[in-house]
């Protein structure tokens, strides 16, 4: 069991868990995520290590509160256990290879930031484009920073920033400074796919990390099943990263809608389960 050791609200339904799990936290790279189960009778969820600390044997989780097992963690409190396993997944390829751009939009910020941080650490020059909703959902800004040479704001309502996409910005930087020798992607499919439309016909080296359905994590039940480069590969062992270009993102974003109705049922439930109890004034589990 992992000890909850600090939870904060970083933005609106976002939060972010300070977790004790030394083994983990010792054997973390960049690139990978854990499973965190809330109790025996919880959903699997597969989460992205935003942060690790291996002298202190803490990691870092960043949630945004969108399903019902994400609400349902956000109601925990520090002190609390859960489970969690890992690290899962293979580490980001790390090297010095010139100008790198990290592209992060809403949650995929999260995982973005520790590899940035691998890179700059490796030699790069790291230029992060940083996008979201509004100014408030541009997550970890700060820590962003710290982790970038250069960094570029993006907003759909023009709150921070430039008003408009993370690509818009992207195309920007191009055509101002040219071709960067590697891009990677991390957000919203739609976004990662715009990503890798963009750079394809340059011919820039792009990568992607893919945060698809996802049960087990070992590669057994085959839910995190892709297309890449027309073969069959699963996003927990084989990935999450993945060359953007050889990824086919029209039958991912299908497959992420296999059990919407239920995912929505699922939380309508809990959401009336818990306005009922408030009402009554009882505790809410």
């Amino acid at each position: 069991m992992a000890t909850l050791l600090k939870i904060e609200e970083i933005a609106p339904a976002f939060k972010r868990y300070l977790v004790e799990m030394p083994e983990i936290a010792r054997k973390h790279q960049a690139g990978q995520f854990v499973i965190v189960l809330l109790h025996d009778h919880g959903e699997r969820i597969p989460l992205t290590i935003a942060d690790s600390d291996a002298d202190a044997g803490t990691l870092t989780l960043v949630v945004q509160e969108v399903g019902k097992s994400t609400m349902e963690m956000g109601t925990l409190k520090e002190g609390d256990e859960i489970q969690v396993v890992g690290p899962l997944g293979t580490p980001t390829h790390i090297e010095n290879v010139g100008t790198c751009v990290c592209v992060g939009g809403g949650a995929g910020i999260a995982p973005l930031l520790p590899i940035a941080q691998a890179m700059k650490e490796a030699g790069n020059e790291v230029v992060s484009i940083l996008g979201g909703r509004t100014k408030e959902l541009v997550i970890l800004r700060d820590e962003m920073t710290a982790a970038s040479n250069e960094m570029i704001y993006t907003t759909d309502d023009g709150s921070f920033g430039a008003k408009g996409f993370v690509t818009n910005a992207l195309e920007r930087f191009i055509k101002e400074r040219g071709k960067p020798e590697m891009v990677i992607a991390i957000g919203p499919a739609i976004m990662m796919k715009a990503v890798a439309e963009m750079t394809r016909p340059l011919e820039i080296p792009t990568v992607v990390s893919l945060n698809t359905i996802m049960i087990d994590g070992t590669g057994m039940c085959g839910g995190c099943r892709v297309s890449v480069g027309g073969d069959s590969k699963f996003v927990c062992v084989d990935g999450p990263e993945f060359d953007a270009h050889t990824v086919d993102f029209d039958l991912m974003m299908k497959r992420q809608r296999t059990f919407l109705v239920e995912e929505e049922e699922a939380r309508r439930r809990y959401l009336e389960h818990h306005e009922c109890q408030a009402t009554k004034g009882g505790e809410l589990s």
